[in-house]
């Protein structure tokens, strides 16, 4: 399986956690998901997913200038996406626990074989 797969359901959050850190525009969205082990990550996967989340009003942006060339839209968490992010711990951590049981219960019974 591909990690991609399992990755599309969680993205988004993992997408609204960062941004709740601090203001960050694309291209850097990018290299923090990268540095945490998604290294297959790309601005074609993150910008439409930023335009959603900003469509949905879980981000909104501000346009500054960058010293580098044009100019950079930066995303920030909205109320709505502090309570998404917070729902997604929530609903992360439930999910990630029952899985880790299932896989702790195969290992035993493949254990005592």
């Amino acid at each position: 399986m591909k990690q991609t797969q399992l990755l599309k359901g969680v993205l988004e959050g993992c997408v609204l956690l960062i941004i709740s850190e601090e203001e960050i525009y694309g291209y850097d969205m990018v290299q923090k998901l990268r540095n945490f082990g998604f290294t297959e990550m790309t601005g074609g996967t993150i910008y439409p997913l930023l335009q959603k989340l900003e469509k949905n009003k879980l981000i909104s942006s501000i346009t500054r200038p960058s010293p580098d060339g044009p100019d950079r839209k930066y995303f920030q968490l909205t109320k709505d996406g502090q309570s998404y992010t917070q729902e997604f711990i929530k609903q992360w951590r439930n999910l990630s626990s029952n899985v880790e049981e299932i896989i702790h219960s195969k290992e035993r019974f493949l254990h005592d074989k």
